[in-house]
């Protein structure tokens, strides 16, 4: 008897588990692309962006070169057509349903099958599924997406809604990642494309969705206390301590980016002595590579939805959307152990509050209180509960900062973006006064490696401040905020203009090292009553003088990437820096070294300051750099064999003394 039974259960489950089956047809080849209503298609990539075909078709030149970004922006008011032909097996025709599903597509598409419109997005961040039985074929089968201009759109809809006025950028309209449109140290590169996997899911019956376990253990604690209210992560009940750096995508183009090259940038975190990344809400949600690295090298990740610094639509139609984003993102990702924190926006609040849009765009009143209300019901009411009801493990807030850099309560409470460095011009002291309870921006800019300045331009663009260079710093002042802060830190002031580039470069990352430095210890010496620094920022996605620690070419490191690991250690306690580098007496160093294997000795006959090793060509990362040497003291630095171009390295000293001490 008790055979039979077990019999019975075996035949009944065996067409259930069947039927419960999903095939997966990727639809990646057979890709071609064509300016709408032209003659003629290019080959395409997919998953990919209009952008880099046409630099793969040459018919545009590399934007990162040179100026030649805006020679390319005619690309974002043009219509974009990609199209293929498949076939599908009989197995797959077989099924009871046949789901056409798109992870990504950037953004507003028609898409047909086989002649017949199937399907409309809006929405770079949602996966779109239609049911396509009915209409495919076992051969032949035609998939055609009809991209429109993005940019077109948003000032379309932005000219519509006028008088009504959302500041500061029409891109407020459409879900689609901000930093498309430009950014303080980002091109404006708003194109289209199929970004994400596109394929065929077939199937008889779909299997039931797994309960959601919660993967980690965590807690916000923001707890009244004497000083005012705590701001720190708790994990599996114990207080961590965030140090870290907030991420950008690290490529304008994203879909260039590989596993590998994920790897190596979150590698550059882990070495980096980083427990933490915020992932930056005017971007994207990052690939799932991103978060499966994240979870194995033990870095948690703030994650920000993909909102920053604008204000948002109020109908229902955007809420809707919003609706379905939120809800796919937070499904797609709630299983990562990484993930410790859902936040709302990046700096819409605090731009609403603080940043004087009322007057500089003349807002009226009623136009105002519209706009907040429109925010606050999105922020603080729908996402809360859009989020609970797919994760109730996890915390959420609604806006990072809490307090803008000028309030008073940004140092007592929430998080605080602190922008009176850099923006403010004020000195990276100013923390010993103004550390808030959880730093989650601050930063000080430098140029790219000079390895860098030397891909972008040409001999007759390497002077101070030339036109190329110029349109490889997007903050605004950049270079005057730059020269503030090395005549406070490194070089009289008179010098600066007389610099060559090379040298310009290498100070302005001493200076970068200097401040990270300092700024990052601070923020540790006020702990418990601050309990996380994240440095704005990691990465790069184009080759620009940035706040960035690391360069986008090889995402190789800058200066300040080795004072941020230094700063992170754990294992030693780092002194700051008491006298300021400008104001040391040094004298010719004479440096000395020798190589021995994958070593490189190094000696001085006196002291010198923020020695940089340059091996030409190599991609890698050295042990140390721009480090400090004392008199008659060995040095011994390491490199990877594996990175450099040569069969022996060519090494360049470069010291401190040899820009400020001639």
């Amino acid at each position: 008897m008790k055979l039979y039974k077990i019999f019975l259960v075996y035949i009944f489950c065996l067409p259930i588990e069947a039927d419960a089956q999903i095939l997966k047809q990727k639809l990646t080849t057979n890709w071609v692309f064509q300016e709408q209503d032209d003659a003629k298609w290019y080959p395409a990539k997919v998953p990919g962006e209009v952008h880099v075909d046409l630099m793969n078709n040459k018919l545009i030149l590399d934007p990162f070169y040179r100026a030649n970004e805006k020679k390319v922006q005619w690309v974002e008011k043009e219509n974009w057509d990609y199209k293929t032909t498949f076939d599908i097996s009989a197995q797959t025709l077989a099924s009871n349903h046949i789901d056409l599903v798109f992870d990504g597509l950037d953004t507003y598409a028609d898409v047909y099958l086989n002649g017949q419109l199937i399907l409309k997005t809006d929405n770079m961040f949602r996966q779109w599924t239609v049911d396509v039985k009915r209409l495919v074929k076992s051969k032949g089968n035609q998939l055609l997406v009809k991209f429109y201009s993005a940019q077109n759109k948003v000032d379309a809809i932005a000219k519509a809604d006028l008088p009504y006025f959302i500041p500061d950028n029409p891109r407020a309209y459409v879900r689609k990642a901000q930093f498309h449109f430009g950014w303080d140290w980002g091109p404006k590169l708003t194109g289209v494309g199929i970004w994400k996997e596109v394929r065929l899911e077939s199937y008889n019956s779909k299997p039931a969705e797994k309960p959601f376990v919660a993967p980690i253990n965590v807690e916000l604690v923001q707890q009244p206390d004497k000083d005012g209210k705590s701001f720190y992560f708790k994990i599996d009940g114990k207080p961590v301590y965030m140090k870290g750096a907030n991420y950008i995508p690290s490529d304008a183009f994203v879909t260039r980016m590989t596993k590998n090259d994920y790897r190596k940038m979150l590698m550059m975190a882990k070495d980096a002595n980083m427990n933490m990344l915020r992932v930056w809400g005017g971007g994207i949600y990052e690939a799932d590579e991103f978060y499966d690295l994240c979870d194995s090298l033990g870095i948690y990740v703030w994650q920000d939805f993909m909102f920053a610094g604008t204000m948002v639509p109020g109908d229902k139609a955007f809420f809707d959307n919003v609706r379905e984003e939120v809800k796919y993102q937070v499904k797609r990702l709630r299983h990562h152990k990484s993930i410790v924190l859902w936040c709302g926006n990046n700096e819409i609040d605090e731009a609403f509050n603080r940043w004087g849009w009322q007057n500089q765009y003349r807002i009226k009143p009623k136009d105002s209180v519209k706009l907040w209300d429109d925010y606050t019901r999105l922020f603080r009411d729908s996402i809360t509960k859009w989020v609970k009801e797919v994760d109730n493990s996890r915390p959420y807030i609604s806006t990072s900062p809490k307090y803008g850099w000028g309030v008073k309560n940004s140092f007592t409470e929430g998080d605080s973006h602190y922008w009176g460095v850099w923006w403010g011009n004020e000195d990276f002291e100013v923390f010993e006064n103004k550390t808030g309870r959880f730093v989650s921006e601050y930063g000080m800019q430098a140029m790219p490696n000079y390895a860098s300045v030397l891909a972008y331009t040409q001999p007759q663009d390497r002077y101070l401040f030339s036109k190329v260079l110029s349109d490889h710093q997007k903050a605004g002042n950049g270079f005057a905020k730059l020269n503030i802060y090395l005549q406070n830190y490194m070089i009289d002031s008179a010098k600066i203009n007389k610099l060559s580039v090379e040298d310009y470069t290498y100070l302005t990352q001493c200076v970068q090292y200097y401040g990270f430095k300092n700024m990052i210890l601070i923020h540790r010496s006020k702990a418990p009553y601050n309990m996380g620094t994240l440095l704005w920022q990691l990465n790069d996605c184009w080759p620009v003088a940035s706040w960035s620690i690391t360069d986008y070419y090889d995402r190789a490191p800058k200066a300040a990437w080795y004072a941020v690991k230094e700063a992170y250690r754990d294992d030693v306690k780092v002194e700051r820096d008491i006298v300021k580098p400008k104001d040391l007496k040094l004298v010719n160093p004479k440096i000395i070294y020798q190589i021995k294997g994958n070593q490189v000795i190094l000696k001085s006959s006196s002291f010198a300051k923020y020695v940089f090793v340059d091996i030409a060509g190599y991609k890698g990362k050295l042990s140390d750099n721009y480090f400090d040497l004392e008199a008659g003291k060995e040095k011994i630095i390491t490199f990877d064999q594996k990175d450099l171009n040569a069969k022996s390295p060519v090494i360049k000293l470069k010291s401190l003394w040899d820009v400020i001490g001639n």
